[in-house]
């Protein structure tokens, strides 16, 4: 099936400065009755973005005014704990279409890439020195450059990340992994003709 394509991101930036986000604290367990992606960005770090009462933490990025935009960026060990689909899928469905990190988990990042979602390792000193950026500066640019496979953020050299061709070939032409088999439908059918 085709979704949204990503090619080059110019945007600016919300960061989450903190190690070893699971994916029970991206959405949490309790949201995952449902079998749908609309709606998931709503709950969406829920546990932070709340207070008990339920009003805005003021203390949380997303709650906070000066930080929006498609890329969000993260520390050591992003999408840790379990193998759960629905954490790219909220993050997707807020408005996230990047993120960039000192480190992810393998499943996450493998999941993400599926769901038109790219994560991005960069060094430890790119990361910290980016969101120090972003807290002095919320109107910071980050441009991320999938056919180049670069990421330029000011006041620090270009940096390139390296991505399976197959996933970017996918995240190019906005095509899931149903989408890709359909892609080639024609070839398909003309195997299955042949040998008949």
């Amino acid at each position: 099936m085709s979704t949204q394509k990503v090619t080059t991101i110019q945007s600016t930036a919300v960061p989450l400065n903190r190690n070893n986000v699971d994916t029970d604290q991206i959405i949490p367990a309790r949201f995952l009755k449902g079998t749908t992606k609309a709606g998931l960005g709503e709950k969406l770090f829920f546990d932070w973005r709340y207070l008990e009462d339920g009003s805005p933490n003021p203390a949380f990025a997303l709650n906070n005014p000066r930080f929006s935009g498609s890329v969000l960026v993260a520390a050591h060990n992003f999408g840790c704990g379990s193998s759960r689909e629905h954490a790219p899928w909220a993050l997707k469905d807020y408005g996230f279409q990047v993120i960039l990190a000192i480190s992810f988990a393998d499943i996450f990042r493998n999941n993400s890439l599926k769901n038109q979602l790219l994560p991005i390792p960069l060094p430890e000193s790119v990361i910290l020195k980016l969101l120090d950026d972003i807290e002095a500066n919320p109107s910071l640019t980050v441009t991320v450059d999938l056919p180049r496979q670069a990421v330029q953020i000011p006041n620090q050299p270009e940096q390139r990340f390296e991505v399976d061709p197959y996933r970017k070939k996918c995240l190019m032409e906005g095509l899931d992994d149903i989408g890709y088999t359909l892609s080639h439908l024609a070839e398909i059918e003309a195997y299955e003709a042949r040998h008949a």
